[in-house]
């Protein structure tokens, strides 16, 4: 079983050449993330992926977190691999430093991130949701609940979590029943129990801040009425030391397809009198609060994605260099690598150029959320902020929907071998399966891609984002060679069908939802698509600009010669015929797919 080796030139030419990390360099704030300082953080990054993380994986996988008494037990290595996570200040990378965080960009903290969910995913979660109620506690607490609660959450010491679901709501979240009841002391008691709490209970850190959603006794009906609560496991005192056992219990964990050295905990509050909680912000918004943790975790789990279609890629591609089975189809003598067959070749370069596609739109919409945050002209921030918002979605949906697809062609290149669970690759799939799902489904994304992203603002960010597309469609005109003309020609159609998508459901919508609104998971797949072919197109374009230029381009282990620039044009050639070919399809679907399959579900099932 290979293990994983962190893809840092591809990263780096990433972050430079399409995120622009030498802009956000310039951004207030963030002028110490010099490329030097970056390089060198990927670098120990990787060191610590490469060498801690990855060997814990197959182990996590097969030992898995282990429930007894309503305390959860880490697999071997976890816990020690977490106390070093927690001293060499990697859980802080991009959090405030006024409560003792390194306040490096987004951009940055994007890709050490993949590092860590391509090495280990489900020991990644745990800093996932940590760095979640950071950031919701950073942006809605109290200045003394931050004094109390930051510092230890951001060193490492303390992990958080984030509570929605029930086992009567699900994703509908206006039918969460748990309640918090006042008490005088101005705290409140926590009744209820909530279900899917990824963390919730675990031995690595010796606290866990759980943030809750309940019901004040005088919430309203619906969303509405919901509020967010601190629920430490150990209360905390004034003094910053912990104190008595808090009345939050792990009563079981799940028993998973994936990720099983992630605790996924079902947590009871109050069973003994109710669990101490205390208000964030104001009462009835916090599901306004939470979204921002959601917000954030849903662009982590589009990084999980990208992350394990990486290693995917990298175990098909060792496999299909060592494994010799078959004459070569040119009819050379028998005993060759797979590599040499023309479908493992289409197979290994479809996970290559979607991988790279991913990389290079995650890292850009990372860049763009910290120019939102830290632009000094307010008509900048606003304009990268709506790319963002509209963006978030297709991040989480369609990298992870790829990363399935990615992790399943992983499988396919080992053939049989790949149904066997010691060489990894099925691994790969079981983990990637939950991401499309946690978070909000793709179906859910979809939704709000559609109906509080495009619809609501009458399509100005589609229009904004195409626009730059078609800047970059532009662009192709007169580079030289056959790769760019075909990239060009595909390009120009897949932002032809996201147009003509875009214009029916602005056109649509209104007059009939439901019929729109079945194109809803086509069309961020279509989106996706096409954002993943901008991306490529523009890896092309600085690539060829590299070769202009004479950059001596690096070796890639692509199974052949071929050198780092070359070979990104190539692949962004492959993406161009066999990915994005797709998106006029998509396109049809959207429009005159409704009304078909509405029929089907109200008069057949």
């Amino acid at each position: 079983m290979a293990d994983y080796t962190a893809p840092l030139q591809d990263m780096q030419f990433v972050l430079r050449e399409l995120a622009g990390i030498d802009r956000v360099a310039q951004l207030p704030g963030y002028e110490e993330a010099t490329s030097d300082v970056v390089e060198a953080i990927l670098d120990e990054a990787a060191k610590f992926a490469n060498g801690v993380l990855s060997p814990l994986n197959a182990v996590g996988d097969r030992e898995g977190a282990q429930w007894r008494d309503r305390a959860v037990t880490m697999p071997p290595g976890f816990k020690e691999a977490y106390t070093q996570f927690a001293d060499n200040g990697w859980n802080g990378l991009s959090c405030h430093p006024e409560h003792g965080g390194q306040g490096l960009p987004k951009l940055v903290s994007a890709a050490v991130q993949e590092m860590w969910k391509a090495s280990n995913m489900a020991f990644s979660l745990c800093p996932l949701l940590t760095l979640g109620a950071v950031e919701a506690l950073e942006l809605c607490g109290s200045d003394e609940q931050k004094a109390k609660f930051l510092p230890s959450m951001i060193a490492g010491k303390w992990t958080g979590t984030m509570n929605l679901t029930e086992p009567q709501a699900g994703s509908d979240l206006a039918a969460i029943r748990s309640r918090a009841e006042p008490r005088a002391d101005g705290s409140h008691r926590i009744f209820g129990q909530k279900i899917f709490i990824t963390y919730g209970e675990h031995d690595m850190a010796e606290n866990i801040i759980h943030l809750v959603l309940a019901r004040l006794p005088d919430a309203p009906e619906g969303v509405k009425g919901i509020s967010l609560f601190i629920v430490p496991k150990f209360l905390v005192n004034d003094d910053g030391t912990l104190g008595a056992r808090n009345d939050a219990w792990c009563v079981s964990i799940e028993h998973k397809l994936g990720i099983h050295a992630s605790p996924t905990a079902v947590m009871a509050y109050g069973d003994n009198g109710g669990a101490v909680g205390y208000l964030i912000g104001r009462a009835n918004e916090g599901l306004k609060y939470m979204f921002i943790m959601m917000n954030a975790a849903r662009f982590a789990v589009g990084l999980e994605g990208l992350a394990l279609a990486e290693r995917a890629y990298q175990l098909a591609l060792a496999y299909a260099k060592d494994r010799v089975q078959g004459r070569a189809i040119e009819g050379s003598d028998a005993g060759v690598p797979i590599i040499r067959h023309p479908d493992i070749r289409r197979m290994l370069m479809l996970m290559k150029s979607q991988v790279e596609a991913m990389r290079a739109l995650a890292y850009t919409v990372a860049a763009a959320h910290d120019a939102a945050a830290r632009h000094p002209d307010a008509a900048e921030r606003a304009r990268n902020q709506a790319f963002v918002d509209l963006m978030i979605p297709v991040v989480k949906g369609w990298l992870t929907e790829t990363g399935i697809e990615v992790a399943s062609l992983g499988v396919q290149i080992h053939g049989g071998m790949g149904y066997i669970e010691e060489t990894g690759a099925a691994q790969h799939l079981r983990d990637a399966r939950i991401a499309t799902i946690y978070e909000g489904t793709t179906g859910i994304q979809a939704n709000d891609l559609l109906g509080r992203k495009i619809l609501k603002d009458g399509g100005a960010a589609l229009k904004a984002v195409g626009a730059m597309m078609q800047q970059t469609l532009a662009e192709l005109d007169g580079q030289p060679g056959e790769e760019f003309a075909a990239i060009k020609a595909a390009f120009g159609r897949g932002l032809a069908a996201l147009a003509e998508a875009g214009a029916f459901i602005g056109a649509n919508a209104a007059r009939d939802v439901r019929g729109t609104f079945v194109g809803a998971v086509p069309f961020l797949h279509l989106m996706g698509i096409v954002s993943g072919g901008w991306a490529m197109a523009r890896a092309a374009l600085a690539a060829q600009k590299k070769l202009g230029a004479g950059d001596a381009p690096e070796e890639v282990p692509l199974g052949d010669t071929a050198g780092f620039y070359p070979a990104k044009i190539a692949t962004a050639r492959f993406y161009a015929d066999h990915v994005l070919a797709a998106a006029p399809g998509l396109a049809y679907t959207v429009v005159h797919g409704g009304p078909g399959a509405l029929a089907i579900a109200e008069d057949r099932f």
